[in-house]
């Protein structure tokens, strides 16, 4: 009996550790891959940058951008920055520790407008609103010290009584962690949830709300919801209408929950499981390129990094014509990785935005004679007036499966009925290679079964019978 539970033990054991030591390691390269993607190639001249200029007389929006080596999710930080910039009510700039090229996930590189301190000596006071999105520093290999001028800032001016902070998904974790939500309702992603509850116990979090607005701060909860909190604050400060002519603009089709956010809560179910499993069992991702130019929508881009990149199935890589900032339709500047001249090979080079084919058409030439990708796609020039992240979530349900992209959709908590996914059913990479793994755990445990334990017995009942 004893050796049988000695036997059993080896078993459970072996597996565990094949199990455990391949999806650590698909994890940690995903972390690579998507929340810590940092930019390691050089930075060309900066000189000459693009800063929008400052109105005295309109008010300021200052959107947080973390530490080098801390990159920022994209998403939290574009969406925001966008819809603010299309008022034109505000000055809306990107800010920082210092004015490094800051990653966000998934490896697009920003240049932010002013430093922290700057922005501080431009105005004499707090900006009137700050954007927080979510800044990892509650994953691994998170230098956290390097996120204390960060804290800090925000800190600062959680003082001023005329300054609103607005979280973005899980940037109310940030916030949390500043102590801005000590006794306050809040909310952040239905994934984080669970986490939050535990670590920030004087907050009470809501789990059905798509932003909660008390006080001085406004969270929202999982990434499309970030666009209802930036909506409602807009319909507070500017108007509704013209909150619902941006919604419009964007063709936004979930606008009645900036009226109404309250919904039905979002909970891990087998598409959760199917997410974990990609991130650490699908170990050939495909290798996408983005194309960045001119004048180009930053909500479009952002549908690229987040529809794609956070799945586990796929790297994005930036390309541009030349090493230069690249200037967006809202005066952010970003930087490509790569260039057209040197770019990789890709699976896939996606084209984003409506405008793609007029205005990134000399791009998307130069790409075509130069460039080597098996697919080109301009993922939304197609459909020009479709809501930016619906195509994308589409055609990754082609490129992959059906429970992916489902858990894609879910995890940007998109709740209308225009995305269509047709494609494979499961994710069969993912699950043979899970399989694989526990056939390899069950051969080297046999093998090790057989080689020390199985003899030893045999052995000694040879020894007992002479």
């Amino acid at each position: 009996m004893k050796r049988l539970v000695v036997r059993l033990a080896v078993y459970v054991l072996i597996f565990l550790m094949f199990m455990g030591g391949m999806g650590l390691y698909g994890f940690n390269r995903h972390q690579k891959d998507f929340y810590l993607n940092i930019r390691h190639e050089p930075v060309p001249s900066l000189q000459g940058l693009n800063i929008p200029k400052y109105n005295p007389n309109k008010p300021t929006v200052a959107v947080v951008l973390a530490d080098s080596s801390i990159p920022t999710e994209d998403f939290d930080f574009l969406i925001p920055y966008e819809l603010l910039s299309m008022t034109d009510a505000y000055n809306v700039y990107a800010v920082a520790p210092d004015k490094n090229v800051k990653s966000l996930s998934g490896g697009l590189d920003v240049l932010p407008h002013y430093s922290y301190i700057e922005l501080d000596n431009l105005l004499n006071k707090s900006p009137d609103i700050i954007v927080i999105p979510y800044m990892p520093i509650d994953i691994p290999k998170v230098d956290e010290l390097k996120y204390q001028p960060t804290r800090k800032w925000i800190q600062k001016h959680s003082r001023s009584k005329t300054t609103t902070f607005v979280s973005i998904c899980g940037g109310s974790m940030n916030l949390a962690d500043a102590g801005l939500l000590k006794g306050k309702s809040a909310t952040s992603h239905w994934q984080a949830l669970p986490g939050l509850m535990k670590k920030y116990t004087y907050t009470h979090w809501k789990e059905d709300l798509r932003y909660v607005h008390e006080g001085n701060t406004l969270t929202s909860a999982g990434q499309s919801a970030g666009i209802d909190g930036v909506l409602y604050l807009i319909s507070q400060q500017l108007g509704e209408p013209v909150a619902a002519k941006i919604s419009k603009e964007i063709s936004y089709p979930s606008y009645q929950f900036v009226q109404n956010p309250k919904v039905a809560p979002f909970y891990r179910d087998i598409k959760f499981a199917t997410y974990l499993l990609n991130i650490g069992f699908h170990w050939n991702k495909k290798q996408m390129g983005v194309l960045l130019y001119k004048d180009m929508d930053e909500i479009a881009l952002s549908s690229i990094f987040d529809s794609y990149g956070d799945t586990g199935t796929t790297q994005v890589l930036t390309v541009s014509s030349s090493d230069a900032p690249i200037t967006t339709k809202h005066h952010l500047n970003i930087l490509a990785r790569h260039q057209i001249s040197n770019a990789p090979k890709f699976d896939k080079m996606i084209i984003p935005g409506g405008d793609a084919k007029s205005l990134a058409a000399a791009d998307v030439r130069l790409w075509n004679e130069k460039g080597n990708a098996k697919e080109t796609l301009l993922i939304h020039s197609d459909s020009p007036n479709r809501y930016v992240f619906e195509a994308p979530l589409e055609d990754l349900a082609k490129q992959e499966d059906l429970l992916t992209a489902k858990h894609a959709v879910k995890r940007f908590e998109y709740r209308a009925n225009g995305i269509h996914l047709e494609g494979k059913p499961l994710p069969l990479e993912t699950y043979g290679n899970v399989l694989l793994t526990g056939l390899l755990a069950l051969l080297a445990a046999f093998c090790i079964d057989r080689r020390f334990i199985m003899k030893k017995t045999i052995f000694k009942s040879y020894k007992q019978a002479s």
